[in-house]
């Protein structure tokens, strides 16, 4: 399966050009008349200044509108605690952002109550699917390509995987990791537990500990203590769950209804999630469409030295990709990319 890329060049009219990688990828050919169509995005958390730029999404919901479709942007709220956590302060962000030319949806509802769980494969034995996205007759995959402090890499599997799930759901993804205090080398000082929005850590006889069932596995805690105790247990199975709860979001669509548009632009180290995204590490590529997943992921790390996300994370980018292909999303871990000229 092929994916287009329309190269980052600011010399051109690239919301113009835009619509002829569209066209060229047939990315809104999923929509037919009155389609109710998720524009799932990431809003970005207030602060963060790295985020898709609204007039690109602006002007694919007017292609939405010209298709026949009735767009909505949507994405579902954070576990963690920040601006995200309710539909209230979620949409009030989305605002924020200058996401404003169509509703916002908050796809698992005021309090992440609303979502379907299914079965899928992988890892993970079943997911919980936001409920606005399993409703959605078709959707419109809009993603930011960057760095990632646990999958070492966010893309449209990510987008798919923990996006379009409710906390339950991102609970179950992030639990297949396993975390670890080395007692010899902590010395009680208490930065995990004040990094920690939950206050979850706990100091007991001078030593930190977290056995908590409410953990998640963020690396607040571990990027937080001075004396680097603690750790990650099979950190790579966050790449194989969001694979694994990719495959359960898609299979809530009929085939063919999904496209993908993946902006590798301001590529940070770190997520969207965060108000202090990090460095840009990389120059802007430009923009990927494509009616898979996997492939579109593929291309984004072929055309860059994805490495540097791997040493960063300590996990290997390329494995959500592998995983998505193997247990049966569609696409191609080595594509051909048909560069629009």
């Amino acid at each position: 399966m092929s994916v287009h890329l329309l190269p980052w060049d600011t010399k051109l009219n690239l919301v113009q050009e835009a619509n002829r990688l569209y066209d060229a990828a047939g990315t809104f050919d999923c929509i037919q008349k009155d389609d109710l169509v998720a524009i799932k995005l990431h809003v970005g958390e207030l602060g963060n200044p790295y985020y898709v730029q609204p007039v690109f999404v602006h002007d694919i919901i007017r292609r939405v509108k010209e298709a026949g479709g009735k767009p909505f942007l949507t994405d579902s709220n954070t576990y963690y605690h920040a601006q995200r956590n309710n539909a209230y302060d979620h949409m009030n962000n989305a605002l924020m952002n200058g996401y404003n030319m169509a509703p916002f949806i908050v796809a698992d509802g005021l309090k992440s109550e609303n979502y379907r769980t299914v079965p899928t494969k992988g890892i993970l034995k079943e997911i919980e699917v936001s409920g606005a996205i399993a409703e959605a007759d078709a959707m419109i995959v809009v993603t930011h390509c960057k760095g990632h402090e646990l999958s070492g890499f966010g893309g449209a599997i990510k987008n798919l995987g923990m996006g379009c799930t409710p906390k339950t759901g991102k609970f179950r993804q992030h639990r297949t990791v396993g975390i670890e205090i080395d007692t010899s080398k902590c010395v009680g000082c208490g930065k995990c537990k004040e990094a920690c929005a939950l206050n979850l850590p706990e100091i007991i006889e001078g030593k930190a500990r977290n056995t908590s069932g409410l953990c998640m596995r963020c690396p607040m805690c571990k990027q937080a203590c001075p004396m680097e105790a603690i750790s990650f247990v099979n950190q790579e199975n966050i790449c194989r769950a969001l694979a694994s709860a990719a495959f359960g979001v898609l299979s809530t669509f009929n085939p063919k209804k999904v496209s993908y548009v993946s902006f590798a632009k301001d590529i940070t180290s770190h997520c969207d999630c965060l108000p202090s995204p990090g460095d840009v590490m990389m120059n802007d590529v430009g923009i990927f469409a494509s009616d898979s997943p996997v492939s579109i992921d593929a291309a984004f790390l072929k055309m860059i030295d994805y490495k540097v996300f791997n040493t960063a994370s300590t996990v290997d980018c390329m494995l959500q990709v592998h995983e998505a292909k193997d247990i049966g999303i569609k696409g191609e871990v080595n594509p051909k990319i048909t560069t629009l000229g």
